[in-house]
């Protein structure tokens, strides 16, 4: 599994990482005028973005965020389609997209672009994960305990479908996602983490009765 290191695959890593720098999020919602690192929670991620711009840019946001994932994880299996390099450029899209040298180290997630590696590595694991991320968001209302909820997961799916080394890898992928989601873990601890606007009836009640005010 583990074959010797060439030029062409550090440069693979490398590119990886940063196609995991180019942030959808960013360029998006500059495109309306808006700063997503500043407007909201300040994650240049999906969620944020749908909530600070609207639907359309988050949909385009999460694609691109997603093609990334894949585009990283194809990278490594084009160098090496027996060896472990779709999981060392995989990673790296990752945490290009997370840790971004382009914008100060400052990025998302890491949710959508994490999907799209697990996407091409097997899709059936990627099918799972997204299932239990619709439930736990549905359930709570909130993207951030999906999030965390796949993010349990991980380890386990690898762990039984692919064995002990890749329920590490999965775990160490696992816990950065809900590192990142630390500070939504605390706030919904706050009662102040916002739902998903149209996952809560109630908010969008309220919001209806606001625009019947101002007309």
């Amino acid at each position: 599994m583990i074959s010797s290191v060439t030029p062409l695959m550090v440069a693979g890593v490398i590119i990886s990482y940063f196609l995991g720098n180019i942030s959808p999020a960013t360029i998006v919602a500059r495109l309306h005028g808006i700063d997503i690192r500043k407007a909201g929670s300040g994650n240049p991620g999906t969620t944020n973005t749908l909530r600070e711009v609207g639907p359309a840019a988050a949909g385009v946001t999460l694609l691109i965020d997603v093609l990334k994932g894949v585009a990283g994880a194809a990278i490594g299996y084009l160098l090496d389609p027996a060896g472990i390099w779709l999981y060392v450029c995989g990673t790296a899209v990752f945490l290009g997209h997370i840790w971004p040298v382009c914008y100060k180290f400052k990025g998302g997630k890491g949710i959508a672009t994490g999907f799209g590696v697990m996407l091409f590595i097997d899709w059936r694991i990627a099918l799972c994960l997204l299932v239990i991320a619709a439930a736990g968001a549905l359930l709570s209302k909130r993207m951030s305990i999906g999030s965390v909820a796949a993010a349990v997961a991980v380890p386990i799916l690898f762990g039984i479908t692919r064995g002990p080394y890749f329920a590490i890898w999965g775990a160490a992928v696992g816990l950065i996602i809900i590192w990142r989601h630390r500070g939504n873990l605390q706030r919904i601890m706050n009662h102040t983490e916002p739902p998903i606007s149209f996952l809560d009836k109630n908010r969008k009640k309220d919001s209806e009765k606001e625009d019947g005010h101002d007309n």
